[in-house]
């Protein structure tokens, strides 16, 4: 249903995300990641490392990798897909948005809501400079 390949949304051919192999519905599970907590104090450790930025907040006293495919989706403030936290599960759940024809990057909003459109913490240095 799913591959990462070398995304589309720079000319980096080292950005990775994740393709839709074949068409996905609206509302059907695309993937199940589980989850790696840690407790929230460690993440000033993991803040000096590059895998800070696909850390996952998971519930108020934890960080989270998550595994799988689940570090590969990447952002889009128009998603075609949106995520659940399954604490039930210990995963974090990917679901289709809307209609996701076979070949298509899939797009998450790292903000958590689809239609949620606040700057990225990636983002926040660049748009104060602006101001």
């Amino acid at each position: 249903m799913i591959e990462v390949k070398t995304s589309t949304i720079s000319d980096d051919e080292l950005d990775k995300g994740v393709f839709a192999t074949q068409d996905i519905a609206e509302g059907e599970l695309i993937h199940q990641a589980p989850v790696l907590p840690y407790p929230n104090e460690e993440h000033e450790h993991i803040e000096k490392t590059y895998l800070a930025d696909y850390a996952f907040e998971y519930g108020k006293n934890h960080t989270a990798f998550l595994l799988g495919y689940g570090m590969m989706f990447n952002h889009s403030y128009q998603p075609n897909a949106i995520y659940e936290i399954n604490f039930d599960n210990d995963s974090f759940d990917f679901y289709a948005f809307k209609d996701i024809k076979a070949g298509e990057e899939i797009f998450i909003n790292y903000n958590g809501e689809a239609e949620n459109d606040s700057p990225l913490w990636f983002n926040e240095d660049s748009e104060e400079k602006k101001d």
